[in-house]
């Protein structure tokens, strides 16, 4: 199989956890009244309806279908890189960021608004509320930005300190 193929199908397969997870939370009666499960001492599953961009901001603009374009000019864009790119460390996590977009592009446009409801806490702290597609999405921009750093310079146009 293809770096490129392999890209795509870990992107399906994101999607496809993203989508059914949120399915079964947004089916779930102790969630959808505003309560929480919890999950672990440090972990909760708690519904957020998510109507901005990264973190919640730009959610009171009532703008779901610019920010659902400007997505998906980004997901063209990823998949494109990822049509053009030979490398399995770069089309494994290309494909994770793009199939966590599309999730949550899909949410947008059918709810509105990103369904969210991963919440890591530390006692009486609580992080960000965040789903499956958005755990994709950072651990592949992580993983890209680890190749970044660690790739060997191949003479191209760095020059050596």
């Amino acid at each position: 199989m293809s770096p490129r193929l392999a890209g795509l199908g870990l992107g399906a397969v994101v999607l496809a956890a993203d989508q059914v997870s949120k399915f079964f939370v947004l089916h779930n009666a102790v969630l959808a009244d505003g309560g929480f499960l919890s999950v672990l001492p440090v972990l909760n599953f708690v519904l957020v309806w998510n109507t901005g961009i990264t973190f919640g901001l730009f959610g009171g603009m009532g703008a779901k279908i610019v920010i659902a374009a400007i997505a998906a000019v980004v997901i063209a864009a990823l998949v494109t890189w990822l049509w053009r790119e030979r490398s399995w460390f770069k089309c494994l996590p290309i494909g994770a960021i793009a199939g966590g977009a599309v999730g949550n592009v899909a949410d947008r446009l059918h709810h509105g608004a990103v369904v969210d409801f991963i919440q890591a806490h530390l006692g009486p702290y609580s992080f960000y509320v965040f789903n499956v597609g958005d755990s994709a999405i950072v651990c592949g921009v992580g993983v890209l930005m680890l190749e970044s750093l660690l790739r060997r310079d191949t003479g191209g146009d760095r020059k050596a300190a």
